[in-house]
């Protein structure tokens, strides 16, 4: 895997990227994590195509923005495709990376050739809550106590030591003013009819023990993207692609093919 920063008309961007052909796949991280989060899918899926993972603005190697955080965000990723010559990709959201795929692709849904919302929502019901708890919990305990106090809350119970001091250890380097700006473009966000207007193939997939963003958001999307497929990841929270990689890869390759044939 080459990890780099490229500039783009947007600005700096850190970029994980590896493989080349078909159709590339991008992956976007959550308001707690950074691009190293997809480190395993990057892996996996840049065996057979290219798959690139990004930094969110004023995370990792990426510029920070400004005006509007949604916006910013999904500019920054849409710049990437730019930047690599990409006309269309696979776009694989996590929460936050979810928001941001639908507003990539209410602003390009032409660019778009298929959504995979993993842990997502168009509108969470406890957003604005969620959102004053997470830049009050912050501004106390800085970002490495947040970590602490949020990483079990993220993961399925028992979670492997492994996977929480990862958790742990990324979120913690996270600068707070971009946590904060990511926070307002993820919990502030309804996108109901964003969602409505997608007609590119999508899979909808959750964790069964989320508490974060609870199944009934996921099956929301699935009711407001009514073709989208609906899948549940057994044995995992908030992160699934961290704490059942194989049944994660598993469920997107299984998506990608059936599209691609």
């Amino acid at each position: 895997m080459e990890r780099q920063s490229i500039e783009t008309i947007w600005g700096r961007v850190g970029c994980t990227i590896r493989g080349s052909g078909g159709v590339p796949l991008l992956f976007l991280h959550g308001v707690g994590s950074d691009r190293t989060a997809w480190d395993g899918q990057v892996e996996r899926f840049g065996a057979e195509r290219m798959a690139i993972a990004i930094d969110m603005p004023g995370y990792g190697d990426s510029d920070t923005g400004s005006g509007d955080p949604r916006g910013d965000f999904a500019s920054a990723a849409l710049a990437v495709l730019d930047a690599l010559d990409v006309p269309r990709a696979h776009i694989c959201g996590l929460s936050l990376g979810g928001v941001i795929a639908l507003a990539m692709h209410a602003r390009a849904p032409e660019r778009i050739a298929s959504l995979v919302l993993a842990d997502s929502f168009a509108c969470h019901p406890e957003g604005r809550a969620i959102y004053d708890r997470s830049l009050a919990a912050s501004a106390e305990l800085g970002m490495a106590g947040l970590a602490d106090s949020r990483a079990d809350a993220l993961l399925s119970q028992p979670a492997t030591p492994e996977v929480r001091e990862a958790v742990v250890a990324t979120m913690s380097r996270i600068d707070s003013a971009a946590y904060a700006r990511a926070a307002d473009a993820v919990w502030l966000a309804d996108q109901r009819r964003e969602a409505e207007a997608v007609k590119c193939p999508t899979l909808v997939l959750y964790g069964s023990e989320d508490r974060i963003t609870p199944p009934a958001l996921s099956e929301e999307l699935k009711t407001l993207i009514p073709h989208a497929g609906l899948i549940e990841i057994s044995g995992a929270g908030h992160l699934p692609n961290l704490e059942q990689p194989a049944i994660f890869d598993r469920v997107l390759a299984g998506f990608l093919a059936g599209i691609e044939g």
